[in-house]
């Protein structure tokens, strides 16, 4: 190849919206197209059909991700319009010999995909000798959501075969010049063009860093590690990281004192008893910024947090207060700006008593919250986050975040909800 490859993945599950994507990246300069595997799965081979009639011109691909019955797989996809048919290194050899003769049969080609492979240099080196006509080098999208995006592997590969080697998974407009760098010819691009309310404009970006051989920054369409988790959060929203987290991780009935506060930050528990502010403003002190404090008070009154509390946690630098019980002085602290959620207002202040613990498994909203869990809260209310799963969860409702842009810019083009989405298709039958 003289000059690399953009190949997009269309990973639809409606046929028009993936066509609709399509027709935006060829006006940016699109080469390749590819039926992605969810495509395929949900509209079957007609998928193939009718993006070959939409671009005749253009290398169509076919993400099969063939595993078994190589030669039939193959030769439905070609007869539909497949110039590339995508076989999984995982498969048994017999299957992608196969495929390779199937291919050639039909006037096809076969890119061996390494997804999920543990030595895939070693595969890749044995897909060439079978008679492969490409690799792809594979991130899975639930890797990329525990923030796993390397070229290593790619690296790796092209200095082992002399056939060209294809990279996808969470590539963008920053890391296209990376990967040509890496040795990629095919550079595989899907939500970073399919998921932007400007496909068009998205695809001439990544063309022209494909071409300059600078990345451009981009602040969506791109997946992070554990060190870099607040810069995300402080983008989505908690309906963003509900929907992450399969609609769980609210904590009920915690609402916002003001509203437009945005709050982020691991947690510093605190149970106390009702009434018992004494650990809520210890917590202060040991808390550092950019943390949240989180107490269990039981659910009840009296108030356990206050003005002069808020004026302190300021004044430390404490990204704000979740309290399962009750708070005061809330007309001070929404003057303050300060990110309060509580159970309960009151006027009723209590004691400092000093019972209770701070740092320890709590109990808030009906959530067990444990030191160092992620929160956040905005006008919907408060989430919590375990740390353990934080980078995934955080990976994942940016993609929802991502996912809705485009949703919205296409009812704004004058579909309904119902009619993009296809509603009435997808609801549950039986």
């Amino acid at each position: 190849m003289k000059e690399p490859i953009l190949q997009l993945a269309l990973d639809f599950v409606d046929l028009d919206r993936a066509i609709r994507a399509a027709e935006e990246s060829v006006k940016g300069g699109v080469d390749w197209l590819e039926a992605g595997t969810p495509l395929i799965k949900s509209e079957g081979l007609t998928a193939v059909r009718k993006i070959k009639a939409k671009f005749p011109d253009k290398v169509i691909v076919a993400d099969m991700k063939i595993m078994d019955a190589g030669r039939i797989e193959v030769e439905c996809a070609a007869k539909a319009g497949a110039d590339v048919v995508d076989c999984l290194g995982a498969a048994p050899d017999a299957t992608i010999r196969e495929c390779i003769k199937a291919a050639r049969n039909y006037g096809a080609k076969i890119v061996v995909d390494t997804i999920g492979i543990k030595n895939a240099r070693e595969r890749a080196v044995q897909a060439e000798k079978m008679g492969a006509d490409y690799i792809t080098v594979h991130i899975a999208i639930d890797e990329q959501m525990e923030g796993v995006v390397s070229f290593e592997s790619l690296r790796e590969i092209v200095s082992a075969v002399n056939i060209p080697v294809g990279v996808a998974g969470g590539i963008n407009s920053e890391t296209a010049p990376q990967a040509i760098k890496a040795g990629a010819s095919i550079i595989i691009v899907g939500g970073a063009i399919t998921k932007s309310t400007d496909a068009h404009l998205a695809t001439e970006q990544i063309k022209k860093a494909m071409k300059t051989g600078k990345g451009i920054k981009t602040t969506l369409y791109k997946r992070v590690t554990a060190e870099k988790i607040r810069e995300v959060l402080e983008k989505v929203s908690t309906a963003n990281l509900s929907d992450a987290m399969h609609r769980h991780g609210e904590l009920s009935g915690i609402k916002p004192v003001l509203t437009g506060a945005k709050m982020v930050g691991p947690a510093v528990t605190v149970r106390t008893y009702p009434g018992d502010w004494a650990k809520p403003v210890e917590a202060i002190d040991k808390a550092e910024p950019g943390d949240v404090i989180v107490i269990d008070a039981g659910g009840v009154e009296p108030a356990v947090w206050g003005e002069l509390a808020t004026h302190s946690s300021i004044q430390k630098g404490i990204a704000g207060v979740v309290i399962d019980g009750a708070i005061r002085d809330v007309e001070e602290v929404k003057k303050l700006k300060f990110p309060a959620f509580s159970k309960i207002i009151t006027p009723v202040a209590g004691e400092p008593k000093g019972f209770g613990e701070i740092n320890v498994p709590v109990r808030a909203g009906g959530a067990v919250i444990h030191p160092g869990d992620w929160i956040a809260g905005d006008d919907d209310g408060v989430v919590v986050i375990p740390k353990k799963e934080a980078a995934e969860i955080t990976n994942r409702a940016m993609d929802v975040l991502e996912r809705e842009n485009r949703i919205r810019k296409e009812i704004q083009d004058g579909g309904t909800l119902a009619e993009v989405t296809h509603l009435l298709r997808w609801e549950k039958k039986g």
